[in-house]
């Protein structure tokens, strides 16, 4: 583990923060690369990160406050400034309303800018998730006996157990759906094909890595997360079929 990855004279810079940097870096250049295929201009990929990354701060760390509120109140600024303890689905709520916000400003279909965002989101939450790898920051998972378990005694969030690293799962899940997503625009996808199936995608990996999470059931047995990521597959299987419906639809000659 490497929490803090390089100091500048006294100043430690911490290594989920250089990783959310990357992050954010590989995303700008997808986007750019997408708006210019759509014929759109630099500067609406601006807007996005920009739109997108408050967006995406706010929405993960309100959606925190509430599961960690006694830490909040004795330290609010140290709190929110913290490089641990994003919730992954207040990021992307947040960042989708303000594409929303975005799309109402500029005119655009929120859809369409759905599409271009999709192999972003996946891109930028693998490279994170490499930063919670590095940092230790309590994403891990529950101890495991498989050879490929680790601890992390150095971590923000120590343990000298044998943990599953829940973060590596997910990176190499978001890089494939990234794979994925960025093969299929090729083939001119309907618009909100590429946002559907990001969100089925990635709320079926989250599902499946909270089995091993540490996270406590909320209701049912099953934990927050994995009830948003149900949500996230309806609304992604949703979007599919009124497509898919509205391309069977040949008008009347």
């Amino acid at each position: 583990m490497r929490p803090v990855l390089f100091t500048l004279g006294d100043v430690g810079i911490p290594s989920f923060w250089v990783t959310a940097l990357l992050g954010f870096v590989l995303a700008f250049l997808v986007v750019r690369s997408d708006l210019r295929r759509r014929g759109y201009g630099v500067d609406l990929a601006y807007d996005m990160i920009l739109y997108a990354y408050v967006g995406g701060w706010v929405g993960a760390r309100l959606f925190l406050i509430p599961t960690a509120w006694d830490i909040f109140t004795r330290d609010p600024i140290g709190f929110l400034l913290s490089g641990s303890g994003w919730v992954w689905y207040g990021g992307i709520i947040g960042g989708a309303i303000a594409m929303v916000v975005l799309a109402r400003d500029r005119g655009l279909a929120f859809m369409e800018l759905a599409d271009v965002a999709a192999p972003a989101l996946a891109i930028g939450l693998a490279m994170g998730r490499i930063g919670c790898q590095l940092a230790g920051d309590g994403d891990y998972g529950v101890p495991t006996s498989l050879p490929w378990g680790m601890s992390y005694p150095d971590g923000v969030v120590p343990t000298t157990e044998r943990v599953h690293p829940a973060p590596l799962y997910e990176m190499t899940a978001c890089f494939a759906i990234f794979a994925y997503l960025w093969r299929r625009r090729w083939q001119s996808p309907p618009a909100g094909d590429l946002f559907a199936r990001y969100l089925i995608l990635s709320g079926v990996t989250r599902f499946l890595i909270e089995l091993v999470r540490r996270n406590p059931a909320w209701l049912v047995g099953l934990t927050t997360a994995q009830w948003i990521s149900l949500a996230m597959m309806g609304i992604g299987f949703y979007l599919l079929r009124q497509r898919t419906v509205r391309r069977a639809v040949v008008p009347a000659a």
